[in-house]
């Protein structure tokens, strides 16, 4: 029999209910604001209406158009702001036989029809990733500040549903984008339980298509992308489920999301069945018109077991794009898998104790508290919508292209870092490096489309070969100079192998190119204790990426283990995928940003080339938070786009007067009215590390205890002295 709650216990119980639903401010209605103003029309003419206004004590301030009879009427005395009618003025109003129309005056909402880059979202101050926080960020507000925000994109997030109703995506909600094949219906609506497990495709929605500047949570990268979900993680997984998953309205959906794979539990290799295999291959060639689906994944969250994302088919797919993590201060996440097919990487968390990625959570609530690769994909995923926003028809190998251009290592740290063949650093951690968005859409806008795919496979011939403790074979790919198979960029690069061993985890496999780029296709992974070792198993790697094939390859094996693993290898077949155009010919010199043509004497810029602010010590196509742009006038009597800074009480501003702000600070709130921000009223202050209501949980659970023994106390002494000292406990009597 379940225990009875006690009065402190059904209190808190009904605290934690009225908790729950403060945790996202909702969006009601906003109330109409009366002034004490009024429009009255008065045939009789400009002097009957000042008689009739000084009748009733109100100034009349004139027409309100030029030779029509409509008349402003003010009060001073009344108060100037109220939430509802004046009755006893319009009651007055009412009653005159020469007013013909009169209605009290109230306060309309309008905005100015300008792009205003950064929005107004009361959590978009947490978006450190994407809102200027630290350097570098995703640059998003400078994709942004070009005009894209994924208008006409199309994503669906293939996980365990979405909450299709939550205010921050149903205005972006596509139900042609969706589908439940956990339940062979139309509605992608998760299965709700008490630990709110099905809550992640929800939040990897969110991050791709929240809305923006509709006072929830906080924006989505492309967020006037279309969004839909497909519940088909929550239910038995089989070949049937992924495959009509990731094969749903192909000619409507333009990008697949996915953050989920085989086990990352350091001893599986899996991959896709065939069906699946061919729904990958049908949308990379027949979907999108032809142009090819675009399938974002997520490279594994199997560090801690030292897992390597070449054993999953998923993610080492050719047809899939394979994100990587990274932390804010460029480490790598202990959950972070790496293998030689991550082709890019985004952020996933600050640090350990700090916030992480902003999104919609299941209840209609938001969460900072969203982490993983889970997180990384789905921020690129809304970044190749902003890519294909500026341009429509980019093909889904045109997307990789770009997105090997437009990765930078900047600050991510990894022993691994080298440069390959044609001079970019790689590493196996992050692929080419952090995706930025600014550079992604600039140079998306002018690509031009690169030409067919060609393939050319060379099997390596005598075998068996004995592994022992090391084995290198080297193989000429002089087959693939023919006139139709000839590559002369490279972009994947797959080696097929079928092999014994004795500890599959003890072995390492690395390939490197004639040009002298070495790749690790799979390191030791200590919890892989199979003797299957790997059937007709394919590894891929992007490390060579526009390299010139031509030459020798080399195939290295070598055990790292106990000195009695043995194995044989039964086959190697090489696998080139790549253009005959010499991709490293293209040059893309128009995407310098331009320099700061004049500095002051501790550096900082004063005035930029063409449309650009002038920023600290760089120059902007907008102003990050916090600042406004305006123009000023330089000392050569020029004129200069600066960004000046807000007043203090602002997050982002329209001038630099307190009654200019558009968005507040955390420790502030916003009068529209106004146009300010004031300390909010109360006990209560919002603090960074008060994420949400919830958060005040323990220390009002705290108090009412420390208050209810206080109370307990007190009752016991007032007892004791009005009944005397025999009602009081002695020394050794339990009470």
């Amino acid at each position: 029999m379940a225990a009875r709650p006690g009065p402190f216990l059904g209190l808190f119980s009904g605290l934690l209910a009225v908790v729950a639903v403060a945790d996202v401010p909702p969006g009601p209605a906003e109330p109409r604001v009366y002034l004490s103003s009024w429009a009255v029309r008065v045939a009789a003419g400009p002097r009957e209406a000042e008689g009739l206004a000084r009748r009733h004590g109100l100034l009349c301030l004139g027409q309100v158009m030029e030779g029509e009879p409509y008349y402003h009427f003010k009060h001073r005395g009344t108060r100037q702001k109220a939430l509802s009618a004046h009755w006893g003025w319009n009651m007055r109003l009412t009653k005159e036989p020469q007013v013909l129309w009169f209605e009290q005056q109230t306060v309309k909402r309008r905005t100015k029809r300008s792009v205003s880059v950064v929005p107004t979202d009361p959590w978009f101050h947490k978006q450190w990733y994407m809102n200027n926080d630290i350097n570098p960020d995703l640059n998003i507000l400078t994709a942004w500040s070009k005009g894209y925000t994924g208008l006409g994109v199309v994503l669906t997030i293939l996980d365990d549903g979405i909450e299709k109703d939550h205010p921050d995506l149903s205005a972006n909600y596509d139900p042609l984008a969706s589908y439940d094949f956990n339940s062979n219906d139309p509605d992608p609506q998760p299965r709700y339980t008490a630990r709110d497990e099905n809550r992640h495709g929800t939040r990897c929605a969110g991050q791709v298509a929240a809305a923006a500047n509709n006072q929830i949570c906080g924006a989505g990268i492309a967020y006037n992308a279309r969004v839909g979900g497909v519940r088909m993680l929550d239910g038995p997984i089989t070949d049937m489920v992924e495959a009509q998953s990731l094969s749903l309205h192909p000619q409507h959906i333009h990008i697949y999301s996915a953050s989920w794979g085989p086990e990352d539990d350091g001893k599986t290799v899996d991959r896709p069945g065939v069906l699946a295999a061919e729904a990958f291959y049908r949308g990379v060639t027949k979907g999108r018109g032809g142009l090819g689906s675009i399938f974002i994944w997520a490279s594994g969250n199997g560090g801690i077991n030292y897992d390597n994302c070449n054993c999953d088919g998923y993610t080492n797919s050719i047809y899939t794009l394979s994100v990587g993590s990274v932390l804010a201060g460029g480490q790598r996440p202990w959950y972070s898998e790496g293998c030689s097919a991550i082709l890019t990487t985004t952020y996933s968390s600050r640090t350990m104790s700090e916030a992480q990625i902003v999104t919609t959570d299941l209840h209609h609530r938001c969460t900072n508290k969203h982490t993983g690769t889970s997180a990384s994909a789905p921020l690129a995923a809304g970044m190749i919508a902003l890519a294909l926003e500026a341009n429509p028809a980019l093909t889904w190998r045109d997307l990789q292209h770009l997105t090997v251009r437009t990765s930078k290592p900047t600050h991510l740290q990894a022993e691994d870092w080298a440069v390959n063949g044609v001079g970019r650093k790689v590493s196996h951690h992050y692929g080419y490096g952090l995706l930025d968005a600014g550079l992604l859409v600039e140079m998306a806008k002018v690509w031009t489309g690169t030409r067919p795919q060609r393939r050319c496979s060379v099997k390596a011939h005598h075998p068996p070969w004995n592994i022992g403790s090391k084995l290198t074979i080297s193989t000429d790919i002089s087959s693939c100079l023919g006139r139709t198979k000839r590559i002369r960029s490279l972009e994947h690069v797959q080696v097929q192998l079928s092999l014994s061993y004795s500890r599959r985890g003890d072995l390492v496999i690395a390939l490197t190119s004639p040009m002298g780029t070495t790749s690790t296709l799979v390191t030791v992974r200590p919890y892989d204790t199979s003797q299957q070792g790997y059937k007709d198993w394919t590894f891929m790697s992007t490390h060579f990426w526009d390299e010139n094939p031509n030459g020798t390859w080399t195939l290295q094996l070598e055990n790292k283990g106990d000195a009695y693993n043995r194995g044989l290898l039964t086959s190697f077949i090489l696998h080139l995928h790549g253009t005959d155009e010499d991709m490293t010919a293209r040059r893309f010199a128009a995407f310098a940003v331009d320099e700061c043509v004049r500095r002051d004497t501790q550096g900082a810029c004063e005035e930029c080339g063409g449309s650009l602010y002038a920023y600290q010590r760089s120059c902007l196509s907008y102003c990050p938070p916090r600042y406004y742009g305006r123009t000023q006038r330089t000392a050569a009597t020029n004129t200069a786009r600066v960004c000046a800074s807000c007043h203090p009480s602002c997050y982002t501003c329209q001038g630099a007067s307190a009654n200019s702000c558009t968005a507040c600070p955390p420790t502030h709130t916003f009068d529209k009215l106004a146009c300010s921000c004031s300390p909010p009223q109360g006990f209560l202050p919002e603090e960074e590390e008060l994420q949400s209501w919830r958060d005040l949980l323990p220390v009002l659970i705290c108090g009412s205890l420390i208050l209810s023994a206080i109370l307990y106390v007190t009752y016991h002494v007032a007892f004791c002295l009005v009944k005397g000292s025999s009602c009081c406990p002695r020394a050794g009597r339990t009470v």
